[in-house]
């Protein structure tokens, strides 16, 4: 499972010219799926999310986590987070998983952060979507649960 964490002051998705999921402060989580993730990765990687300390506390230091600071997190289904650009121009998505198994996934992930004390909106699992965004920082981040799992 991988993840592209961005710190933001608003996110939002929209689908079909209608607002699907927004937030203020928080975090907007781009999920990509691929076809040997379990559950143990959606354990991992929402634990991981929820308490990366990457908000400033008042001395200005990114010490917080989303918990710290009652934030959200908008979660957007991203199946070319695992394109593979290498060879040709038109990148390969044979490593993402199926969509039946990455929908089951990507709803557990909501969960999970959902359990661990978050808010969660969410993008349209499958549709095309506009995301917009305010970075703040910017702060940007991947997380990749195969480098830490060994999976």
């Amino acid at each position: 499972m991988r993840a592209v964490v961005q710190r933001v002051d608003w996110a939002r998705v929209v689908v079909e010219n209608d607002t699907v999921g927004a937030i203020d402060k928080g975090l907007l989580v781009l999920l990509g799926v691929t076809g040997d993730d379990s559950d143990r990765d959606v354990s991992w990687m929402a634990e991981k999310i929820v308490n990366l300390r990457i908000f400033e506390d008042e001395n200005g230091k990114m010490n917080l986590s989303l918990r710290d600071v009652g934030g959200k997190a908008l979660v957007v289904s991203q199946f070319t987070l695992y394109g593979d650009c290498r060879k040709g121009r038109r990148p390969s998505f044979v490593k993402a998983a199926e969509p039946a198994m990455a929908e089951r996934l990507y709803e557990s992930f909501m969960d999970a952060v959902k359990d661990l004390g978050v808010a969660v909106e969410r993008g349209k699992f499958g549709a095309h979507m506009k995301v917009e965004l305010c970075n703040d920082g910017p702060v940007t981040l991947i997380v990749d649960s195969k480098e830490v799992l060994g999976q």
